[in-house]
């Protein structure tokens, strides 16, 4: 079963496993279609952190192919440039491309098919057309100022095409193509390892080097050839009987553990649905606190501490029956707030990134969040036919934080795949695009799926709410204090009920909030799924 964020990706994963792919070769190839399908959400350029369950390992894994800050990114460099902050958009704010490395490390390490097998819908639609959806289209109206003065971007996508036009990317498909024909011969690894290499080190690395350089970046070619994909163990945590597995914090994964860790002190089951959207947004004030204090690429994020039932119980005694206007971490410091205005194209594009959740028939599953490379962003490299990705704009040019730049570094994402086993055995992956709404949104799927015993579907199709009373991950790095964002599905006494409590609502119209998939199997081995309409 496969539950995307495209049509075309979700398919393409299905063709896989209907021709005998196992869920790894799945998730490669619908992983590639997503950034030919959605290149306002995700490309080449950007990054892929996933988690997964392998049958073979027999334990929950995760991927990490996050890209690091360039050798020449440093905290002076910015200053001497005059920024107080990494821009959101430009070539200045580019950490290595990772999604190729760990989409091929996971093929090598758990997949069985050819890269060429997995490539081929990809290309295919990048050479012959997709039907564009109609927020690409908007999105391209909406930088198309920014991106005239692309050439590269002008040129691929301008005049601004029309919504179901066939649109096509002959630049990508022919990188693609070439990486294929570099690579070929020899055993199932060896021709990935030469595909990785191509574009490592090979014209894909030499290409980025020179474009980079023209347009006064600090990624190069020596970046690209230092840097490779890894695995790592999860966090995880226990939750009403189960095992919620997610990335450590150089993501934002663990700041979804931390929420759960505050609300098993709350009958979530009992609570009103006003009491539900309070007390959620509450809890996640205190996580996101932490996150903003603690997360960061650095090896002593104090997890142990953050999750024990000492710190929760003292943390959760600060929710009280009124909104709160604090903003502390429970331990560390706070990044400064700098008061700039957002530029065009920077900033969390609406929804922004993709997600995709497989389980086969082997018992493999895995959820992926790809995300990064938007083309209203950076220019489009023109040789390549893709942007370089603006992950950078997540570190702090503050020193002394965790996630202060540091070159080689991981800028802390708000990227985070999920996956809950139950004795021991995998039950649900599940995920959101959305920025630092993804452990919200999912979190509430969560949260009425194990605690409301709602079904996955009934839980994705609940109102959603989430808040901004955090420091943004993205340029220009805001804080709305109080802020709470609310379906107008609720209805009036919900919401009146909520602004009675002090909450700074913003009503948003029905449907307009989350993007959430998710794929469980049950303990007889029937798999379910559901997806935001």
């Amino acid at each position: 079963m496969v539950a995307s964020t495209h049509w075309l990706a979700s398919q393409t994963g299905m063709a896989v496993l209907e021709r005998g792919g196992n869920a790894f070769d799945a998730a490669v190839a619908t992983g590639f279609v997503l950034q030919v399908v959605e290149p306002h959400l995700n490309g080449p350029g950007g990054e892929v952190p996933a988690v997964f369950w392998s049958v073979e390992r027999g334990e929950p894994l995760a991927l990490c192919g996050q890209g690091v800050a360039p050798a020449a990114a440093t905290i002076e460099r910015f200053r001497e440039l005059g920024h107080e902050l990494v821009p959101g958009t430009g070539v200045l704010a580019a950490c290595v491309p990772g999604a190729f490395g760990g989409w091929l490390l996971l093929l090598r390490e758990f997949g069985t098919w050819r890269l060429a097998d997995v490539l081929e819908l990809a290309i295919g639609y990048a050479e012959h057309g997709y039907p564009l959806h109609a927020r690409v289209r908007t999105t391209i109206e909406l930088n198309e100022e920014l991106l005239r003065g692309w050439p590269g971007s002008a040129a691929l996508y301008l005049p601004v095409p029309e919504d179901g036009a066939l649109f096509r990317n002959p630049a990508l498909a022919a990188t693609y193509g070439r990486i294929l024909e570099e690579s070929r011969g020899g055993s199932r690894e060896e021709e990935i390892e030469r595909a990785r290499l191509a574009f490592y080190e090979g014209f894909v690395a030499e290409e980025i080097d020179r474009f980079s350089a023209g347009e006064g970046g600090l990624l190069t070619g020596e970046d690209m050839a230092a840097w490779e994909a890894t695995m790592e163990p999860v966090v995880t945590f226990d939750y009403r009987g189960l095992t919620v597995c997610k990335t450590r914090p150089w993501a934002a994964g663990a700041v979804g553990l931390q929420q759960l860790a505050l609300l098993q002190g709350f009958d979530v089951a009992e609570l009103s649905e006003a009491e539900l959207v309070h007390v959620v947004t509450e809890c996640a004030k205190l996580a996101f606190a932490d996150r903003d204090a603690l997360y960061g690429d650095v090896g002593d994020v104090p997890l142990d501490v953050l999750l024990s039932a000492e710190y929760n119980d003292a943390r959760r005694a600060l929710v009280g029956e009124s909104a709160s206007a604090d903003y502390n971490p429970g331990l560390g410091r706070l990044p400064r707030i700098h008061d700039l205005v957002a530029t065009a194209g920077s900033g969390e594009p609406g929804r922004g990134t993709v997600h995709l959740d497989i389980a086969d028939r082997f018992g493999n599953m895995i959820s992926a969040t790809p995300s990064g490379g938007w083309l209203q962003s950076s220019p489009v490299i023109p040789e390549l036919g893709w942007p370089l990705g603006t992950r950078a704009q997540m570190f702090w040019l503050e020193e002394d934080l965790p996630s202060s730049l540091r070159p080689g570094t991981r800028p802390r994402t708000t990227l985070c795949p999920g996956l809950v086993l139950r004795e021991g055995e995998p039950y649900l992956v599940w995920g959101t695009p959305g920025g630092d709404q993804q452990e919200q949104w999912a979190l509430h799927v969560l949260l009425r799926h194990v605690d409301r015993g709602m079904n996955l579907q009934e839980a994705i199709d609940a109102p959603e709410f989430h808040t901004d009373h955090l420091i943004s991950s993205f340029f220009p790095r805001g804080f709305a204090p109080k802020s709470l964002v609310v379906e107008s599905r609720f209805g009036a006494r919900v919401v009146a009920d909520v602004q009675r409590r002090g909450h700074e609502v913003s009503l948003w119209p029905p449907w307009s909030a989350g993007r959430v998939t998710a794929v469980a199997r049950d303990s007889v081995g029937v798999l379910m799924a559901g997806a935001s309409p």
